[in-house]
């Protein structure tokens, strides 16, 4: 029996990405990528969407 291959799309360039151990950056295609994609996080271009149900008035502490 055959395995199935699967693929994802990098986030990064879009590439086709094979998703298996042979694949370390995964799921992005390059190490390279993977740094522009960590570099984006570290300058706040990307951010996980607020959920509107919590806000900062509410002192949520997570705690």
């Amino acid at each position: 029996m055959q395995e199935e291959i699967i693929t994802v799309k990098c986030p990064q360039c879009q590439k086709e990405v094979i998703w298996d151990e042979l694949s370390p950056w995964r799921p992005f295609c390059s190490k390279r990528c993977q740094m522009i994609d960590l570099g984006e996080w570290a300058a706040e271009e990307n951010r996980i969407p607020l959920d509107d149900k919590l806000s900062e008035d509410e002192n949520w502490s997570g705690e």
